[in-house]
């Protein structure tokens, strides 16, 4: 881990303009036994009153064995299990974050313990900012980039909004706990990964287009992340320490490159848009919610077939003529839609828009529509769009 840790602060040294606020994490530790420094660590920085948040499942996991090593510390923990929806589904709403913001502020919580995946983080960490208190986290399935994320993606009235919050002040992934994760679990966090195929190349396409804020250090970090995923698809597969770590570092390695930019551009293109339309659109009408990063795995498989089938059309539109044999070239980096889906495929999840239950006419309109998700967001979608 101090490797990569070594590798972030390089890149940061690198970078003019970097936020080096992210470098701020410590201890940032992915290892077998994690989870037994979180309590020394809580009360060694003295804080008196931890309030953790979990689900029902996280508690089981890892969060009743936390809550009781805190207090044998001398620390005072209050535990808040985070209330399902109708549907059964723990999300990130207005009633998820009442919920959390008005137990830790009568308990008088002076860090906030996020024990789970993506979605408690997001609660966790949008209730510590609300309420002006540092965030721990301590993941139990490697499933998200999110972990180290400042950004807090939020169901409000109903429409995916992300909210700028704060990053936790340390991480503490337990290999022993992550390795048992739930099988679809581990392929969702491989499904995040691969969507950076696409984010990179919006990526791309929107300093080319529109002029947006890029690094080359920010995208080679990321790339680099995804490129040990692909390389270890057998060994993540499979379960194997070495490959849950792998993929764990590589979530982590990807949250700090956003991090440093300041922005998710390098990991959220056009994939995460088409992700978020569905995941409002199952709300609405009152269906179970499916994993985040099933959702953009097999949306990155999607965007990848339109992206190269529009390119064999003709001119991409919105560049100059000067960059169509640049973000071509960029274009041709992303994987064939099939190879997209074998990986998935290999790692268990799912790989066809069928398997989420997303229909045919919900695809159809989310490719019209969801660009809008992002409007300060200039992907090759979106200019496919609004150029017919």
């Amino acid at each position: 881990m101090s490797d990569m840790m070594s590798q972030v602060r390089e890149a940061a040294a690198r970078m003019p303009g970097a936020v080096f606020a992210s470098l701020d994490i410590d201890p940032v530790l992915i290892e077998v036994g994690a989870i037994a420094r979180v309590a020394p660590y809580l009360s060694g920085k003295g804080f008196k009153r931890v309030g953790l948040v979990a689900d029902r499942t996280t508690y089981a996991i890892a969060g009743e064995a936390l809550e009781a090593a805190i207090a044998g510390s001398g620390v005072q923990v209050q535990s808040t299990l985070i209330a399902p929806n109708a549907q059964g589904d723990v999300i990130a709403d207005e009633a998820s974050l009442v919920q959390l913001i008005l137990d830790a502020k009568r308990f008088g919580a002076e860090v906030i313990l996020a024990v789970g995946s993506g979605t408690l983080h997001d609660i966790a960490r949008f209730t510590a900012y609300a309420i002006s208190v540092p965030f721990v986290s301590v993941p139990t399935a490697p499933s998200v980039d999110g972990f180290n994320s400042v950004g807090a993606p939020l169901i409000l009235r109903g429409d995916k909004t992300t909210i700028q919050t704060i990053g936790p002040i340390a991480i503490f992934a337990d290999l022993d706990i992550l390795t048992k994760a739930p099988a679809p679990l581990v392929a969702a966090g491989f499904g995040d990964m691969l969507g950076k195929f696409t984010s990179l190349f919006d990526w791309s396409f929107g300093r080319a287009a529109a002029g947006e804020i890029y690094s080359d250090v920010v995208a080679d970090m990321t790339r680099r992340a995804l490129e040990k995923c692909v390389a270890n698809v057998e060994a993540i597969a499979e379960r194997t320490p070495d490959g849950i770590r792998v993929l764990t570092e590589a979530l982590v390695e990807s949250g700090f490159a956003m991090l440093l930019l300041g922005q998710s551009h390098p990991a959220s293109g056009a994939e995460h848009h088409l992700s978020h339309y569905w995941e409002m659109e199952f709300l609405r009408t009152g269906r179970k919610q499916i994993l985040h990063g099933a959702k953009v795995g097999v949306a990155c498989g999607v965007i990848a077939d339109r992206y190269k089938r529009w390119a064999d059309e003709g001119p991409l539109p919105s560049l100059p003529a000067e960059k169509q044999a640049e973000i071509r070239e960029a274009l041709a980096a992303i994987p064939p839609a099939d190879v997209i889906k074998g990986w998935l495929r290999k790692i268990g999840g799912p790989a066809e828009t069928e398997e989420l239950g997303v229909s045919e006419e919900l695809l159809a309109r989310s490719l019209k529509e969801a660009h809008r998700i992002r409007p300060n967001r200039f992907t090759l979608l979106r200019a496919y769009n609004e150029s017919r």
